[in-house]
């Protein structure tokens, strides 16, 4: 098993460092999505989707 670690270590390196960006991604989506701000950062005006995106609240 140590043997397995020495030789692969840059690799678990480079995907735990991965993991933690796309963790990091999806909370700040997920933070943006409570508050209430688009996705895509432009106006919901000319948006056909607007409507699913921005349902009335309960």
């Amino acid at each position: 098993m140590l043997v397995f670690l020495q030789n692969n270590i840059a690799n678990i390196l480079i995907v735990l460092a991965l993991a933690a960006v796309v963790f990091l991604i999806v909370l700040s989506m997920h933070k943006n999505k409570k508050k209430g701000k688009t996705a895509c950062g432009c106006g919901c005006s000319s948006c056909p989707m607007a409507s699913e995106c921005h349902s009335a609240k309960k």
